[in-house]
C-alpha cells in the first residue's frame, strides 16, 4: 500500500475551480521565472568558465539583465519580411511555445498538501498515460519550428526546419524506448505512480543505460549544443528563426528554455525519484512531507539545467553525419536491446527480493552503460586507424551528383582543375576562359 504523502489518480479532479486556476497560474509563473533565471545563470556560468565577467550592469551584479532583455525585445519593431505566409509565420511561435507549457501539467512537483483547507497534490493533473501525453505534446512543438522555416520564404530557415524534423524523429524514438524500461519496472505510465514506485530505490541506479540515453536524447530534443544543428549560426545564419524579430523571436527563445525545464523535470520524475528527498536528507522523517519536496524537486531540475549550460560551454557542435549516426546506429539499438534485457531480468527475478533483483539489474546496467559509452566515443571520434598507419585518402569527385559539393573528412580532391562532364567550349572566347 502506498505511503500517505504519495497521491493516487483518484486524488485528481476533485479541486475547486479557483484552486485549479491558481495551480495553472503558479506553474506558468514558475516556468517564466525559471526561464529568466536560467538565461541569467547561463550567461554568468559561461562567463565564469570562460574567465569573463558576464552581465553586471542592470541591477545588483546584473540580476535584472534578463528582465531588461525581455523589455528590449518587446519594444523592438516587429518586422514581417515580404513574401512570407503570414498566417503560418505568425502561428509558428505560438505552436512552439504553447505545447512546451502544456507538457508541465502532469509533472509532479510535490506530495499532497493543504491549501486553504483543501487537500490537494502539488500537481495540476495526472493521467494513466501521463508520460505518453508529455511525449505527444512536446512532439507538437516541432511543428512550430517546421512552419517557421517553411513560412519564412528563405533558404536557411527552411534548412534549419528540415534539420529539426530529422533531429526530432531520430531522438524521440530513443527517448520513447527509455520510457518503456521505466514502465516495465513501475507497472504504470502515471507520473505520480512512477514517483511512488521509486520509494527507496531511484531508477537511475537500476536503469542506468536508460538514464544515459535519455540524457543525450533530451539535449538533442531541445536543440541545445552540441546538438544545436537547426540553429547552426555558422552554417544557417541563425536557423529557423532567422526572419523573426521582437516578441515572435522571444517566444521561440522562451519555448527553448521551457522545453529545457520540461525535459529536466521529466528526467527528475523518471529516474531521480521525483520530488523525494535525496540521501541523507531522506533520513529526516519530515523530508518528504509538506512543502519541502518542492525544494528537492527544483534543486534536481537545476542540476540538469546546469549540465545544459556546461555542455554548451565546453563541447563543440557535432557534424550532421555524426549526429545522425549517434541517434540511429547507437542510441536506438542500445535502447531497444536494453528494454529486452530489462524485460527478461524483470521476469527472471520476479520471485526474488527487491534488493536482489535491483542488484542484478544494476550490475547489468553498468555493463551495458560501459559498452554504450564506448560506442558513443567511437561514433564521435570517427573511424580509427592502426598505430603508425597513415589513413588512405579517398578520391573525391565534387561533381559526381551534377553539382559541386564539399568533401567530407578523410576525402581528398584530386590535384589539378576538376572540370564537370559535359560539352566543351564552342567558341574561342569560351576556350580562353576555360
Amino acid at each position: 500500500m502506498r505511503a500517505a504523502p504519495f497521491p493516487d489518480l483518484a486524488d485528481f479532479g476533485r479541486d475547486p475551480w479557483w484552486l485549479m486556476l491558481a495551480k495553472s497560474l503558479a506553474i506558468f509563473g514558475f516556468l517564466v521565472l525559471t526561464v529568466l533565471v536560467a538565461i541569467l545563470a547561463e550567461r554568468k556560468i559561461m562567463a565564469r568558465m570562460q574567465r569573463r565577467l558576464g552581465p553586471n550592469r542592470v541591477g545588483w551584479h546584473g540580476i535584472l539583465q534578463s528582465l531588461a532583455d525581455g523589455v528590449k525585445l518587446a519594444l523592438k519593431e516587429g518586422i514581417t519580411p515580404a513574401g512570407v505566409d503570414k498566417v503560418l509565420y505568425l502561428l509558428a511561435p505560438i505552436i512552439a511555445l504553447v505545447p512546451a507549457i502544456m507538457a508541465f501539467a502532469v509533472i509532479p512537483m510535490g506530495p499532497s498538501v493543504s491549501v486553504f483547507g483543501h487537500h490537494t497534490p502539488l500537481q495540476l493533473t495526472d493521467l494513466s498515460v501521463a508520460v505518453l501525453y508529455i511525449l505527444a505534446v512536446t512532439s507538437i512543438g516541432v511543428y512550430g519550428i517546421v512552419l517557421a522555416g517553411w513560412s519564412s520564404g528563405s533558404t536557411y530557415p527552411l534548412l534549419g526546419a528540415l534539420r529539426s524534423t530529422a533531429q526530432v524523429i531520430s531522438y524521440e524514438i530513443a527517448m520513447g524506448l527509455t520510457f518503456a524500461a521505466v514502465f516495465l519496472l513501475s507497472h504504470t505510465m502515471s507520473t505520480s505512480g512512477i514517483v511512488a514506485a521509486q520509494q527507496g530505490r531511484w531508477y537511475v541506479l537500476v536503469l542506468l543505460p536508460s538514464f544515459v540515453i535519455y540524457a543525450i536524447s533530451m539535449v538533442g530534443e531541445t536543440n541545445r549544443a552540441p546538438f544545436d544543428l537547426p540553429e547552426a549560426e555558422g552554417e544557417l545564419v541563425g536557423g529557423f528563426h532567422t526572419e523573426y524579430s521582437s516578441l515572435k523571436f522571444a517566444m521561440f527563445m522562451m519555448a527553448e528554455y521551457i522545453n529545457m525545464v520540461t525535459v529536466s523535470a521529466l528526467a527528475t520524475t523518471l529516474f531521480l525519484g521525483g520530488w523525494q528527498a535525496p540521501w541523507p536528507l531522506s533520513l529526516w522523517s519530515g523530508a518528504n512531507s509538506g512543502w519541502w519536496p518542492l525544494l528537492w524537486f527544483v534543486g534536481k531540475v537545476w542540476v540538469f539545467l546546469f549540465v545544459f549550460i556546461w555542455l554548451r560551454t565546453t563541447l563543440p557542435r557535432l557534424r550532421y553525419d555524426q549526429f545522425m549516426a549517434l541517434g540511429w546506429k547507437v542510441l536506438i539499438p542500445f535502447a531497444l536491446g536494453w528494454v529486452l534485457v530489462v524485460a527478461i531480468l524483470a521476469q527472471a527475478t520476479r520471485t526474488m527480493t527487491a534488493t536482489s533483483a535491483g542488484l542484478i539489474l544494476g550490475a547489468a546496467g553498468l555493463v551495458v552503460t560501459a559498452v554504450l559509452l564506448r560506442a558513443i566515443g567511437r561514433v564521435v571520434a570517427g573511424p580509427s586507424q592502426p598505430p603508425g598507419t597513415p589513413p588512405a585518402p579517398e578520391v573525391f569527385d565534387a561533381f559526381a551528383g551534377g553539382f559541386p559539393v564539399p568533401p567530407l573528412p578523410g576525402q581528398t580532391i584530386p590535384a589539378g582543375p576538376v572540370v564537370p562532364d559535359g560539352p566543351g567550349p564552342t567558341t574561342d572566347r569560351e576556350a580562353s576562359r576555360a
